[in-house]
């Protein structure tokens, strides 16, 4: 297929395409006029690609994926290479995770300084949501009512996730 047909069916531009070409990613075979030819197997690789740049990968962390699926595995995690850039990528995270928290204990310290007398009271759940609130020390908690952005007309926010 042309450049053009995978760039339809693959759901991205063509001057996409010809960057994972330039990135060693995909490789064309060139037609007697010149044009870039392509398999079908290259859909495959390119719907690869774009799982793994949407899950916050980078091009570097798509080859062994792309590699493997070049082998002839089935599923391009299915490599030892693929399966250790998924261990790296996940203990990125757990460190994003742990800065994070850190730096949400900081600006929930300078907050209570900026607010002598207020207490922050904080409900945490599992998934880091939570409902909390600057209030002054003693004040009761508020109920979710209208909000007062744009003078009261956007209603609150219902919190609509099903209970574990």
């Amino acid at each position: 297929m042309r450049i053009g047909e995978l760039a339809a069916r693959a759901g991205v531009s063509t001057r996409t395409l010809r960057y994972y070409e330039q990135q060693g990613l995909l490789s064309a075979r060139r037609a007697a006029n010149g044009y870039r030819q392509y398999e079908e197997s290259d859909l495959r690789l390119v719907a690869e690609i774009r799982t793994l740049l949407a899950s916050g990968f980078t091009l570097e962390d798509a080859r062994p994926f792309v590699d493997c699926l070049r082998a002839g595995h089935a599923e391009g995690a299915s490599c030892p290479e693929s399966v250790a850039v998924y261990r790296r990528k996940l203990a990125e995270i757990d460190a994003d995770i742990r800065s994070l928290i850190r730096l949400r204990a900081e600006v929930t310290d300078q907050l209570t300084r900026a607010c002598p007398g207020c207490v922050f009271s904080q409900e945490a759940t599992d998934d880091h949501t939570d409902d909390g609130e600057l209030r002054r020390a003693g004040a009761p908690l508020r109920q979710a009512r209208t909000g007062r952005i744009l003078g009261g007309l956007v209603p609150p926010l219902q919190d609509d996730r099903a209970d574990p």
